[in-house]
């Protein structure tokens, strides 16, 4: 075969290995993205100016191989990762040997807002509300606020996500955000012309007023914008298609309960409580939303249910709240409303929350293997409709 041959061939070989590197933001190849803009191959030789061998070891050419990259935004926070991707296609190439050179520039502003707007008409409004949407929504709702809902969202949305599921998390809670803190989020969403791009932590992808506000900062809005809020992270955002939302809902039935209600008809609520009676009792009117409005209560979650002291667990807080909202709303709300699952008081809750990590996880985003984290991992396979013989 003409040398030239060779070299069409190894680049139309390479284009295709690329069309399976996907973009992490977008959820796309960046072959279908149109960020690669051309491939190059050209077999090493004496006048190539390379002072490394002309041969692999085994005696093989080697072709040196220009990969053209436009990224959607110079200083694209995934970069590594792409660039990483692009790497290991093209080495990995089993019928030469290629040494890669990705070439690195950013698209052109009218390029950007046809890649935009092209996503946009595919996407259409919140994609969320399509009946055809396959992802699994589940708002995580409390009576009042102390029962740890947004840690039980944080330490949920992360064992989905260590499960394999591609998992989503919104902090709709406006006034008391906190799930960037718990994920460690320090940075803002990429803004791709005006479509924003989720920051991903712990292999969930995740959107908070926070972000934008500060942690420092107070939020003062009233019903109409919360909901233009919500709306916004509904559809300005690219979520791709994920396998699961969860939302952190505010404590209580006010306003942003209401609008998931309307725009996530199809959204299911999970319950969480304390064990005291004062704490159950409150919890049980956050499932009555239920009654009232779009949703279907999912189950409950009693958090805060004991803690363990030389082998005892210590049950501080009381007992049964958790049974007590599953057997009121089950009577409420006519159909089985079943106790998910018991999270024990721990301190590595706080400890790892402050740090920045949820506390399922280990430092290398891998589940540590506790009563904590099989306890997320017990409710999350509920969830999904999973048992142990199905993930085994």
């Amino acid at each position: 075969m003409a040398e030239q041959s060779i070299s069409q061939k190894i680049e139309g070989d390479v284009l295709e290995r690329l069309s399976h590197v996907i973009d992490p933001e977008l959820g796309r190849s960046i072959t279908d993205l149109k960020m690669v803009t051309g491939v190059d191959a050209a077999l090493r030789t004496e006048d190539s100016g390379y002072s490394i061998p002309l041969q692999a070891a085994e005696g093989e050419p080697i072709y040196d191989v220009n990969v053209n990259l436009e990224l959607t935004v110079a200083g694209c926070p995934l970069t590594e990762h792409i660039l990483d991707s692009i790497t290991a296609a093209v080495t990995t190439y089993p019928d030469a040997m290629l040494v890669p050179k990705v070439n690195v520039s950013s698209m052109s502003e009218e390029k950007l807002s046809g890649l935009v707007a092209e996503l946009k008409a595919a996407r259409r409004e919140n994609p969320f509300s399509n009946p055809q949407s396959k992802t699994k929504i589940f708002a995580v709702v409390s009576g009042k606020g102390g029962v740890g809902k947004s840690s039980v969202s944080a330490n949920l949305a992360a064992t989905f996500a260590a499960l394999g599921y591609d998992t989503a998390a919104i902090d709709a809670d406006i006034y008391g955000f906190s799930l960037p803190n718990l994920f460690g989020v320090r940075s803002q969403p990429t803004n791709l012309d005006g479509m924003l791009m989720p920051v991903t932590q712990w292999g969930v992808k995740l959107m908070s007023i926070g972000m934008f506000a500060g942690t420092d900062k107070a939020i003062l809005w009233r019903g109409p914008r919360l909901q233009r809020s919500l709306q916004q992270f509904l559809s300005d955002v690219w979520w791709g298609k994920p396998d699961v939302l969860v939302l952190d809902l505010a404590p209580g039935t006010g306003d942003m309960a209401i609008s998931v209600a309307q725009m996530l008809p199809n959204a299911e609520l999970i319950v969480v409580t304390t064990p005291q009676p004062s704490a159950s009792e409150i919890a049980v009117r956050a499932g009555l939303i239920s009654l009232q409005l779009p949703g279907h209560v999912r189950g409950v979650v009693e958090n805060m249910s004991w803690y363990e002291h030389n082998g005892e667990k210590l049950h501080i807080f009381g007992e049964g709240g958790g049974e007590r909202v599953a057997t009121k709303l089950t009577a409420s709300v006519g159909y089985p409303v079943p106790l998910l699952g018991r999270i024990p008081l721990e301190t590595e809750i706080r400890t790892d929350a402050e740090s920045g990590r949820p506390a399922v996880l280990d430092a290398s985003g891998a589940l540590v293997g506790n009563a904590l984290s099989d306890q997320f991992v017990g409710i999350a396979r509920q969830l999904m409709g999973k048992n142990d013989e199905d993930e085994a």
